[in-house]
């Protein structure tokens, strides 16, 4: 192996960030990449050196292998990290970077290979005599085949992308009647994403938990694991929530899972970090999913009770040297939990959010770390998935570190984009979460349908925002004021001063007057309901007051006159005063207007002027962020114009169809 003191991370967002903050406190000169949608982005502030490889989509950019090196040869960089996710799991890519005469830091390319295809990843484990879930993983690929073999397996049934990961290219059927549906969806999905279109079939595991193990090589054959992570809460089989340990693992289990994951590895002269995923049936039984030759997104929590920093291990194997202990070395300690900040709307069935991020406050504390790629005053790219962080909490008890998870999630503030983090303290505070007792089917049975929705300000948050805005409002006008004694603030020769506030939530209105009733002390009132509000402190976007009797903390920030962000007690909501704005940001569509939910690609229009369609029926498939999502007619009528067509770019709330409404019966 040859040596090295350079390293191009050939990634964004925030395993770009981390992976360059453990290489420079390890001595190396860390270079970035980027596109031009990123010229800004954190991680490129963050490197010694940055290269531009192209546009903002990755497949001009970030999945350009060619660029990548290009920007190696560019700027010296000796050794390349590909962090997880775009190029990070292609042999191709690997073995081209080998033949560059630079260091891969990951496995082999034909590891990458072998275990990165589904189908012959669970071929050669099934060889080895490790368990597996009962499927298909043949050759054939045409549909007869794929539905004949779905039929045999049985319902429930998953269909995979062979070369996925994600949970792109992935479908559950329980109705015999959409198999052919999810295998067509499945493939293009999965052409999209990887460029292989090749499917597996398995019986469906509905209540499983996932538990995977962390394995570490070395270039001499040491191979060990580093305990289990459980990831079962997961959306759209995406993990959400992630943890070490698991919070049902017995020794004995543990020594089991450990055993069949280092020989998973061995069997095929892995090298450098892991991870063999399982499924764990409620009766103790595992089974192979398939093995991530990468690091993985939730690393952090096994750093967290090991003690290891898997980033570093991974430089110093990629250098040749020894892992320097043994399975007997490894020791857990402690417990964490990792949750995944996703700029997405879970009152819209998720759909992924782009836009500004007019704020960005991140946790901090004992126990607390936060992996971000983001900053104040950049924009989340359509382009790229919409994970922008993650927060971990350790403890020295599960329970320890989920209170510690919650209160960081809290404290944290992201505003001027949709994101998932109420979702995630919602998940946190769950009783079976609680309990230790998630499976994959978590968030399906624990969330009633309407239950993930916006939360609608109350009266005493809307009173803390209207004093709050008036607070700045008056900071502002004594700035830019002339010998103006702060004895006058407040005053008024005409009597009681009283100020409105109107903010407006769908079909709630908070209309709050406020009276000032002493220094930074107010009343604020809406009809008969009435509470007394104290601003303790308001300083660069954080603060204290106290409404009523409550003692809360606060992040902020005035976004113009009548704009206010407030995080209150976690909570958090736009306030925005319509008697200042006079409503000139509500614009309302007729229920007949089908729009884009978000920036993507249009893949397909299925319907054409003059075409009778039923609620629920799919009118396009638009492509965005890696997934595609099937846009559905909202009520029954007659397709009166289509405005877009398939291969168009389209923006979030773009008209795409316009469908006149049938009268109802």
């Amino acid at each position: 192996m040859s040596r090295f003191s350079s390293v191009l991370v050939a990634n964004r967002g925030e395993i770009a960030c981390r992976v360059m903050r453990s290489a420079r406190e390890q001595g190396y000169r860390t270079v970035a990449v980027y596109s031009e949608a990123d010229a800004g982005a954190p991680h490129v502030q963050l490197a010694d050196t940055s290269v531009c490889i192209g546009p903002g989509p990755v497949g001009e950019s970030y999945l350009v292998a060619d660029n990548i090196l290009a920007a190696a040869r560019e700027s010296g960089a000796q050794a390349i990290h590909p962090g997880y996710g775009f190029l990070s799991e292609n042999a191709d890519f690997a073995r081209a970077v080998a033949g560059a005469g630079l260091t891969f830091i990951g496995p082999g390319a034909d590891a990458i290979h072998l275990m990165g295809n589904k189908a012959e990843a669970k071929r050669r484990m099934l060889e080895a005599g490790v368990p597996c879930v009962p499927g298909y993983e043949g050759e054939s690929q045409d549909d007869a085949t794929l539905v004949r073999e779905a039929e045999r397996i049985g319902l429930p049934l998953m269909v995979k992308a062979a070369a996925g990961g994600g949970g792109r290219g992935m479908r559950l059927v329980q109705d015999a009647a959409d198999i052919a549906g999810a295998i067509r969806l499945a493939r293009a999905e999965a052409e999209a994403a990887f460029g292989n279109g090749e499917l597996i079939l398995e019986k469906a595991i509905l209540r499983p938990r996932h538990v995977e193990l962390q394995v570490f090589a070395d270039a001499a054959g040491n191979t060990v694991h580093l305990g289990e992570r459980d990831c079962s809460v997961q959306r759209r089989h995406q993990k959400v929530v992630e943890e070490a340990p698991c919070p049902v693992m017995t020794e004995e289990l543990r020594a089991a899972m450990g055993d069949a994951a280092v020989a998973a590895a061995r069997s095929i002269g892995y090298l450098g970090a892991g991870t063999v995923e399982f499924l764990l049936d409620e009766g103790g039984n595992f089974y192979f999913l398939e093995m991530n030759t990468r690091l993985q997104v939730e690393h952090p929590v096994t750093e967290s009770i090991t003690g290891l920093d898997l980033v570093a291990l991974q430089l110093q194997v990629a250098q040749g040297e020894p892992l320097g202990f043994t399975q007997d070395d490894v020791t857990l300690t402690g417990h964490a939990i990792e949750v995944r900040l996703y700029t997405e709307d879970p009152a819209q069935d998720f759909l992924p959010a782009s836009g500004p991020v007019e704020l960005w406050a991140p946790a901090s504390g004992v126990g607390v770390r936060v992996d971000d790629g983001i900053r104040t005053g950049q924009d989340i790219s359509p382009f790229y998935d919409p994970m922008v962080a993650k927060v971990i909490a350790s403890g020295p008890s599960r329970e320890v570190a989920r209170q510690r998870l919650v209160a960081a999630l809290h404290d944290t503030a992201l505003f001027g984009t949709a994101h998932n983090r109420d979702f995630l303290v919602a998940c946190l505070q769950k009783q079976t979460f609680i309990d230790g007792g998630a499976t994959t089917a978590f968030i399906a049975e624990e969330f009633a349908a309407g239950e993930i929705a916006d939360r609608v300000p109350t009266f005493e948050d809307a009173a803390a925002a209207a004093v709050l805005e008036l607070e700045l409002e008056h900071r502002a006008l004594y700035a830019g004021s002339v010998i103006v004694s702060p004895e006058l603030r407040d005053w008024c020769s005409a009597g009681t001063l009283v100020s409105r506030k109107r903010y407006e939530f769908g079909e709630v209105t908070h209309d709050i007057s406020v009276s000032p009733v002493g220094r930074g002390r107010y009343r604020a009132w809406d009809g008969d309901a009435s509470v007394s509000v104290e601003l303790h402190s308001a300083d660069n976007a954080a603060g204290k007051l106290r409404i009523g009797d409550n003692e809360e903390r606060i992040r902020y920030l005035h976004a113009g006159p009548g704009r206010l962000y407030l995080q209150v007690g976690g909570r958090a909501a736009l306030y925005a005063d319509r008697i200042l704005l006079d409503g000139t940001d509500d614009v309302a569509g007729g229920s007949g207007s089908v729009t884009a939910p978000m920036h993507g690609l249009l893949l397909e229009v299925r319907v054409a002027p003059g075409e009778r369609v039923s609620e629920g029926q799919t009118l396009a498939v638009l492509e965005a962020m890696k997934m595609h999502y099937e846009i559905t007619a909202q009520a029954a009528g007659t397709v009166r114009e289509v405005t877009a067509s398939a291969g168009q770019q389209v923006a979030a709330d773009d008209l795409l169809i316009e469908i006149e409404v049938a009268e109802p019966d």
